[in-house]
C-alpha cells in the first residue's frame, strides 16, 4: 500500500547522526532565548553592522528600553507593531521588544509600494511603527490611512563605529543614505536613538505558547498579500528544529552571516532567531548584493551562511571573489528557490563547506525539509527530508487524498509544529490550505525511495503541451547547465495547436553573446521535443521577489499583456 511508504519515514535511515526523529520541545519564546542567551555569554558580540559591534548584553538591555518605551505609547498586549527596516539594529531590536511584551510583529518589506503597505497596515490593525528615516517622510503621509499612531524611525548612521560615525553625516545625502531634505515634523514622531536612551524594563507581561506572535504577509505575488498568523509556539519550535538539525555547530562560537532579508520568514527564523538562541554573533547586511556580501566574508569571516540562489550566483559571477578568502565558511543554507547544481558544485569548491537545500514557505514558519549537513547523504537538487518532528506526503492532485507511490508526482502536504494558525480574517483560504492537521503546499513533488523530496513545480506553473505535462523547472535546470547562461525561466505561452508551448527568458553571464538558434540548439541535447522552448527572450535582468526568487508569475503576466497589445 502506498499509505504506508510515508508512514514508515524512509527519511528517517538518512538523517545525520544525533539528529532526533522528535523530540521534545521546550516551551520557551523567542524572546526568552535572548534572556538565556545572555545569561550564559554576555559579552559575546551579539550583532555586528558595518563594523559596530553589540554584546548580547547590550542587546538584551536595548530590547528592555525599547519594550517600555512601546508599553508606553500604550501598546498592549495583542496589539499589532509594524517594522519596515532592512537587517540593522534596530529591526532585530524592534522584533525582540514587541514579543516580550506580548505584541504581535508585523514584518515588512522596505521595497514595498504605498498601496501594499496601506494594505498590510489597515489588514493587520498595526498601532505603531518602526522605520528608517529615507522612508519616514513617505510613511507620514501614509499614516493618515491608517491606524497607525506613533511613527519611530533610525537611520543608517544610528549604529556605525569610528570614524564611519563621523563622516556618515557629511557623505549620507549625497550617497542617497539619509533624505535630502531631512525628516519632516509631525505629531508622535520619534527618533529611534531617543526611545532607547533610558534603561528601563518593560512590565511583566505573561506570554502564552499558542498565542499568536506574528502577522506574517505572503509575497503576494498571486494577489494580495494574506497574513499569516504564526504563534510563539511557531517560531520557537522552528528555532529548536532548526538546532536540532546541526547538532555539530556548538553554541556560542560561530558568526552568522545576516544576509537574508529579515522581514522575510526565512531570514527571520534560520538567520536572526537561530544565531540568538546559538549565542552566535550576526553580521547585518541590510543590502545583500555580491559587493557587500563579499566584503562582509573578508571582513567578518562568518562561519554559517544562509542565502538564497541568487546570492550565491551573484557572488560566484563577482571580480571581487577572486580576492576573498572563502575558507572561514563551514556550513550554508540555501531555499527560497531550486539551486543550481552547478552553483552547488562551484560553491562548495571554493568554500570546502556544503550546501544544504531546504524547503518551506511563509506558512510553515518556514523550513518543513532539508538536505543532512554532515554524515547523512545529500542529494543536490532535492530539498532534502522532512525535519524533526515533521510529516510530509505526496498526494493526488485531483482529489487531494490519495498518496501516491515513490517516485510519483502529486501535491506536498505537510503537518508539523511550525504550521501556521491560519491566515488572519480570510476563513476560507484558511480552510483550502489547512486539512486536519495538514497544510496543502501548492508545490508538484515527488519522494524518492529513500524518502528525499524534490520539488518540480509549483501546481500553478504547470505547462501542458499537446497533452504532456511541462515542468517549468526540469527546463530552467537545462538552461544552468550552459556555459553562457546566468539566469533562466521558463514559462507556458498559447499555441494554436499544442494548447500551450514554452518560453525560456534568459539572462547571460556578464561580456557574451547568443542567439536563440543556440539556445533552442543546446536544448535538443537535454530534452524531449515537446519540453523545448519555441521562444527565447534575452533580458538583463528577470523580475525578482525581495528574496531573490525569479518570479515567473510576473514574466507570464508579462507576457500575455505583451500579447494582448499584438
Amino acid at each position: 500500500m502506498a499509505d504506508s511508504v510515508y508512514l514508515s519515514k524512509p527519511w528517517l535511515k538518512s538523517y545525520e547522526p544525533g539528529v532526533p526523529e522528535k523530540m521534545d520541545f521546550r516551551k520557551v519564546c523567542v524572546s526568552e532565548f535572548l534572556e538565556e542567551t545572555t545569561a550564559k555569554f554576555p559579552t559575546n558580540d551579539a550583532l555586528v553592522f558595518q563594523g559596530y559591534k553589540m554584546n548580547f548584553q547590550e542587546m538584551n538591555d536595548m530590547v528592555n528600553s525599547f519594550a517600555a518605551k512601546l508599553t508606553e505609547f500604550g501598546i498592549k498586549k495583542g496589539d499589532a507593531v509594524a517594522i519596515l527596516l532592512p537587517n540593522s539594529v534596530p529591526c532585530v531590536i524592534a522584533f525582540y521588544a514587541t514579543l516580550r511584551i506580548g505584541a504581535i510583529v508585523v514584518m515588512n518589506n522596505p521595497l514595498y509600494s504605498d498601496v501594499e503597505l496601506e494594505h498590510q497596515f489597515n489588514d493587520s490593525g498595526s498601532k505603531a511603527l518602526i522605520t528608517i528615516d529615507l522612508l519616514a517622510n513617505r510613511m507620514i503621509d501614509l499614516r493618515k490611512k491608517t491606524g497607525i499612531k506613533q511613527i519611530i524611525y533610525t537611520s543608517m548612521g544610528d549604529y556605525l563605529p569610528f570614524p564611519k560615525s563621523i563622516l556618515f553625516p557629511l557623505v549620507a545625502k549625497k550617497k542617497g543614505l539619509a533624505p535630502k531634505n531631512g525628516v519632516n515634523q509631525a505629531n508622535d514622531l520619534y527618533k529611534w536613538k531617543d526611545c532607547v536612551a533610558t534603561k528601563a524594563k518593560p512590565p511583566k507581561v505573561t506570554v502564552g505558547f499558542e498565542d499568536i506572535a506574528m502577522y506574517q504577509y505572503t509575497g503576494g505575488t498571486t494577489g494580495v498579500s494574506k497574513g499569516v498568523m504564526l504563534t510563539h509556539a511557531n517560531l520557537s519550535c522552528q528555532t529548536q528544529q532548526i538546532r536540532a538539525w546541526f547538532p555539530k555547530f556548538e553554541m556560542g562560537t560561530d558568526v552568522m552571516l545576516g544576509a537574508l532579508p529579515y522581514f522575510h520568514v526565512f531570514g527571520m527564523s534560520t538567520t536572526m532567531n537561530f544565531a540568538v538562541y546559538m549565542g552566535w554573533a550576526q553580521v547585518l547586511i541590510p543590502r545583500p548584493q555580491p559587493e557587500p556580501l563579499l566584503e562582509a566574508i573578508k571582513k567578518f569571516r562568518p562561519t554559517f551562511v544562509p542565502l538564497v540562489p541568487t546570492m550565491y550566483i551573484g557572488i560566484l559571477a563577482h571580480p571581487n571573489l577572486k580576492n576573498t578568502d572563502m575558507s572561514c565558511i563551514k556550513g550554508a543554507f540555501s531555499g527560497s528557490a531550486p539551486l543550481p547544481v552547478e552553483v552547488i558544485k562551484e560553491f562548495e569548491s571554493l568554500t570546502g563547506a556544503a550546501i544544504v537545500e531546504g524547503f518551506g514557505m511563509t506558512e510553515t514558519t518556514p523550513v518543513t525539509h532539508i538536505n543532512p549537513f554532515a554524515g547523512g547523504l545529500r542529494k543536490p537538487g532535492t530539498v532534502g527530508l522532512p525535519v524533526t518532528n515533521t510529516l510530509a506526503k505526496i498526494v493526488d492532485l485531483e482529489d487531494g487524498v490519495t498518496e501516491l507511490p515513490v517516485g510519483e508526482r502529486g501535491e506536498l502536504i505537510v503537518s508539523g509544529p511550525q504550521i501556521m494558525l491560519g491566515y488572519k480574517g480570510r476563513p476560507e483560504e484558511t480552510a483550502n490550505t489547512l486539512k486536519n492537521g495538514w497544510i496543502y503546499t501548492g508545490d508538484i513533488a515527488i519522494m524518492d525511495k529513500d524518502g528525499y523530496f524534490s520539488i518540480v513545480d509549483r501546481k500553478k506553473d504547470m505547462i501542458i503541451s499537446g497533452g504532456y505535462n511541462v515542468y517549468p523547472r526540469d527546463i530552467d535546470e537545462v538552461y544552468y547547465l550552459h556555459p553562457k547562461v546566468q539566469e533562466a525561466c521558463s514559462i507556458g505561452i498559447p499555441d494554436p495547436k499544442r494548447g500551450e508551448s514554452v518560453k525560456l527568458f534568459i539572462v547571460l553571464k556578464e561580456g557574451v553573446t547568443s542567439s536563440q538558434e543556440e539556445i533552442i540548439e543546446f536544448g535538443k541535447q537535454h530534452l524531449a521535443a515537446y519540453k523545448l522552448p519555441v521562444e527565447v527572450e534575452f533580458r538583463t535582468e528577470l523580475p525578482k521577489t525581495n528574496v531573490g526568487k525569479i518570479l515567473r508569475k510576473e514574466l507570464r503576466a508579462q507576457e500575455m499583456e505583451k500579447r494582448k497589445n499584438k
